[in-house]
């Protein structure tokens, strides 16, 4: 298995369950900026306990690990679960949605993207940066700089920066946000 069959079966999922998702950090950072290897797959989704059974079913052992307990404590205490490829050891990090406004809009702004044969729900570039920042400012990892600038290069005449520009200053990330700015060609800023 490859990451895009896991992301395959994982999209094919929650598009069957009708439940609100999103696609988001390395990988989606690779869609939009400077591709990078990665072994998991970030989705955020809007989770219920009727949901539970289908996702159980949909990663059944012995090729997956995916614990029942954890996806209803996952639902219940609106944090995350692990979906795991026992083969390969590719792991889907499951993030279930809180009730931030950050959240509700970054899944009203979802870019849908054809990948093989399925319609692949992704985070917006600006809410993968975003993200990203926050990610940076927690734990300081050079890789979500790089991963932001590569989005930047690649997608920067697409970018809505007025709507950056608000939520790096709600989100509090406004000195991450220089700091990328500062790691820029002047050519791209």
């Amino acid at each position: 298995m490859v990451p895009s069959e896991l992301l395959r079966r994982l999209a094919d999922c929650l598009n069957r369950l009708g439940a609100p998702y999103l696609i988001t950090g390395s990988m989606a950072s690779g869609a939009y900026g400077e591709p990078r290897l990665t072994n998991d797959i970030d989705v955020v989704a809007q989770l219920g306990p009727n949901h539970v059974s289908a996702i159980v079913m949909a990663f059944p052992p012995p090729d997956y690990y995916c614990s029942r307990e954890a996806i209803v404590e996952a639902i219940r205490n609106r944090f995350q679960f692990n979906i795991l490829h026992l083969t390969t050891g590719m792991k889907i990090d499951v993030i279930v949605t809180t009730d931030s406004e950050f959240d509700a809009t970054r899944l009203r702004r979802v870019r849908t993207i054809q990948t093989a044969d399925t319609n692949v729900r992704f985070a917006s570039p600006e809410d993968v940066i975003l993200k990203k920042l926050v990610y940076f400012r927690e734990g300081g990892s050079e890789k979500h700089l790089r991963d932001i600038v590569g989005i930047l290069k690649v997608q920067a005449e697409l970018i809505e920066f007025d709507y950056l520009a608000e939520w790096v200053a709600r989100l509090g990330v406004s000195d991450e946000w220089q700091l990328v700015m500062s790691r820029m060609p002047s050519s791209a800023k």
